[in-house]
């Protein structure tokens, strides 16, 4: 992988070259909006789109709500463990910093002395962004845009090469799924019994929040009611 990256006709080098020189052209304000979003404002992002959703979730209060919120409680859990898995992968394949190896590049994060593949940012937020996506479409397909924004924004900052960043996005997205049935059939049945609690039911649903199907019923019943006195009547 470093001997690749030392090649100038790389396609990984030359669009690196491209992201990156954008940075040179752009003000430096504009630079320092870059510099603060990729390294901490659309982690921040996420994790609001994530409690946002858990907003809505909670106060529609549907039947599936609790499964609903299982799948937000994954989302976090799901990055934390894509950030674990890469830590024996980063270590394997050793592969420096682009600015390490190439000259000209404009670095806007200074302190970045650990290796490069993968991309810790692009593996948190993509995997949180599947994760939200297998929750919850809407909320999941504005993740995994911001996931997308991120790994963007890492090149753009020269920290990372775009093959860093793909290979996060490969492996948040792939242990979001392929733990994520595993993590339902845990979860689920945690976040139901936080639904019947009268302390913390909250949680999961919000209080006055009725079930869909049973705002149906209640007009029903009336309906009921009133042909039985009726029937007496006559």
């Amino acid at each position: 992988m470093a001997g690749l990256a030392e090649s100038g006709s790389n396609p990984d080098v030359e669009l690196l070259y491209n992201i990156n020189g954008l940075a040179k052209d752009a003000p430096r304000w504009f630079d320092r909006v870059m510099e603060f979003v990729g390294e901490y404002g659309l982690l921040l992002a996420m994790v609001l789109l994530v409690l946002w959703c858990w907003w809505t979730v909670r106060r529609r209060g549907d039947e599936g709500a609790a499964a609903s919120v299982a799948g937000l409680v994954w989302a976090p859990l799901a990055a934390g463990i894509a950030v674990l898995v890469n830590v024996p992968i980063r270590g394997f394949v050793e592969r420096p910093r682009p600015f390490v190896d190439h000259q000209g590049l404009d670095v806007l994060v200074s302190g970045k002395s650990d290796f490069s593949f993968v991309s810790d940012h692009a593996t948190l937020t993509m995997a949180m962004g599947v994760a939200l996506f297998v929750a919850n479409r809407k909320f999941g397909l504005v993740g995994i845009g911001l996931a997308l924004l991120e790994g963007f924004c890492r090149v753009y900052m020269g920290v990372h090469y775009p093959t860093d960043v793909v290979g996060g996005f490969a492996l948040g997205t792939a242990v979001a799924l392929l733990l994520s049935p595993l993590a339902m059939l845990l979860l689920t049945p945690v976040a139901k019994a936080v639904e019947r609690s009268p302390r913390v039911g909250w949680l999961v649903r919000a209080r006055g929040a009725v079930p869909v199907g049973q705002e149906a019923a209640i007009p029903g019943a009336r309906a009921g009611a009133s042909a039985e006195e009726r029937d007496l009547a006559a």
